[in-house]
C-alpha cells in the first residue's frame, strides 16, 4: 500500500467514525509516515498513527492499533488543552514535529489550523529547539529517579527501558527528526554517524545493554519473544494502554518488524522493541495468566541476563548508569543544533 493510499484510508475513518463522537474538535497525522512522500510504499511493519482532538478534559481511552479496510492505523486521543498554545506545543518534543507542516485531516473549528500556522514557522527556532532537547531530558530523569522498588520485574524493566530509550529522543529532537518509537535506535544512529558522533551511539548501546549480542542470540530471543506474544495475545482479557501492540494484528509490527531489523544486520536496533514487548507481554499474562506467564519466564529471564539487567539490583546500577550520562548526553545534542544548518537563530518569541 503506498503512504497516499492509507492517508485517505485513514481521513476516511476519521470522517465515518471519529467526527460523528462527542466533542470531536479535528484530527491529524502524527508519527514517522508524517515526512515520507506519498508515493512511497508503506512497509508491513509501519502504520499510520493519527491524533484525534476532543474537547472533553478525559479523553477516551487509546484506540490503539486495528486494521481498518486494507490500512493499519494507530489512534490516540489528544484534549485541546494540550494543544491551547502555540508555546506549548512547540516546548512539546513529542506535539512540535506534527505541526512543522500541514498533517492536519479534518479541523470544523479551525482551530488546528491556526495553530499549525504559528508553530510551523518558530520549530526550527534554536531556543525552541533546545527547550524540546530539555523537555525529553527531565523525562528521562524523571523515569528513572521513579523507578519503584516494589513493582514486579516486567514493571520495572518498562520503568528503566523506556526513559533510557528517550536518550535517542533527545538527539532526534537537536536534529530535528522524528522522535520516533520502535526505530528510536535505527533513526539515532543515522544522526549521530551524519554528525560525526559514531561513538555516542556505541555508548547509548552500552547503556542499553546490548554491545555483546549477536545476530544468532537476538534471531533467539524474537522466537522466544514470539512464543511470548502468541500467548499473550490468546489469554489478554484485562485492558492495559499499550493492549493494541500484543494483538495479532500488530504481530506485522511487534514481531515481524523487528525480524526485518534482525535480517538486515540491525540486530542491536532490534532489542529496544523486542525488549519492550516481552516485559508488555508479561504484564498481561500476570494479570490474566500467571501461570503461563511463570511457564514462559525464562525466556524473558534469559534476554535481561544478555543485557546484564537481570536482577533487580542490576537494573538499578544501570538505571544510575544513564542518569550520570546525561551531561555527555545533551552536550552532544547541543553540538548537533549548533551543525545542523536547518536551524534558525533566536528571534523575540520565547
Amino acid at each position: 500500500m503506498k503512504v497516499e493510499e492509507a492517508r485517505k484510508t485513514a481521513a476516511k475513518w476519521v470522517t465515518q467514525h471519529a467526527s460523528r463522537e462527542a466533542g470531536f474538535l479535528g484530527a491529524y497525522f502524527s508519527g514517522s509516515t508524517v515526512g515520507l512522500p506519498g508515493e512511497a510504499d508503506l512497509p508491513e511493519s509501519s502504520d499510520i498513527d493519527l491524533i484525534v482532538v476532543t474537547q472533553t478534559t478525559e479523553p477516551p481511552p487509546k484506540l490503539g492499533k486495528f486494521r481498518y479496510e486494507q490500512a493499519l492505523l494507530e489512534v490516540t486521543y489528544l484534549p485541546w488543552s494540550q494543544l491551547a498554545s502555540a508555546d506549548k506545543v512547540l516546548s512539546d518534543y513529542h506535539l512540535a514535529g506534527s505541526f512543522r507542516t500541514d498533517t492536519i485531516i479534518a479541523d470544523p473549528t479551525g482551530r488546528l489550523r491556526r495553530l499549525q500556522t504559528e508553530v510551523a514557522p518558530r520549530f526550527a527556532e534554536k531556543p525552541w529547539v533546545l527547550l524540546r532537547c530539555k523537555h525529553a531530558h527531565d523525562r528521562i530523569e524523571r523515569g528513572l529517579r521513579n523507578l519503584d522498588p516494589k513493582a514486579p520485574l516486567q514493571n520495572q524493566v518498562l520503568g528503566w527501558l523506556f526513559p533510557t530509550g528517550v536518550t535517542t529522543h533527545v538527539l532526534l529532537t537537536a536534529a530535528l527528526r522524528n522522535p520516533t518509537i520502535r526505530l528510536r535506535y535505527l533513526r539515532a544512529r543515522e544522526v549521530l554517524e551524519a554528525y560525526g558522533h559514531r561513538e555516542v551511539y556505541a555508548e547509548l548501546l552500552q547503556l542499553l545493554g546490548c554491545t555483546r549480542l549477536t545476530v544468532q542470540r537476538m534471531e533467539a530471543h524474537l522466537k522466544a519473544l514470539e512464543r511470548t506474544f502468541d500467548t499473550a495475545t490468546a489469554r489478554a482479557a484485562t485492558p492495559f494502554p499499550f493492549s493494541s501492540d500484543i494483538t495479532p494484528v500488530a504481530r506485522s509490527v511487534a514481531i515481524d518488524g523487528s525480524r526485518e531489523l534482525i535480517s538486515r544486520g540491525r540486530h542491536q536496533e532490534a532489542v529496544f522493541w523486542i525488549t519492550a514487548t516481552f516485559a508488555r507481554c508479561h504484564q498481561m499474562l500476570a494479570a490474566d495468566a500467571p501461570e503461563e506467564g511463570e511457564r514462559l519466564a525464562p525466556d524473558f529471564h534469559a534476554l535481561l541476563s544478555d543485557l546484564g539487567v537481570g536482577t533487580p539490583e542490576a537494573l538499578f546500577q544501570r538505571a544510575d548508569k544513564v542518569l550520570r550520562y546525561l551531561p555527555r548526553l545533551m552536550t552532544v545534542a547541543h553540538s548537533i543544533v549548533d551543525a545542523n544548518p536547518d536551524i534558525q537563530p533566536s528571534s523575540a518569541h520565547l
